[in-house]
């Protein structure tokens, strides 16, 4: 039986961009060792300056 963890973990000391931007290769989906990833970004532009 696999081992599921009830919160999210990231190993201290990798490269966050690369390694979770890599895909899961098939045999890593076929054995339901992958991680779905969502990026959220926050744009700086203030809108509140911009002509309409």
């Amino acid at each position: 039986m696999s081992k599921q963890h009830e919160f999210p973990t990231i190993a201290p000391g990798i490269d966050d961009s690369e390694e979770l931007n890599r895909k899961a290769s098939k045999e890593e989906v076929a054995r339901g060792e992958y991680t779905k990833v969502t990026t959220l970004s926050f744009d700086e532009v203030d809108s509140a300056n911009k002509p309409l």
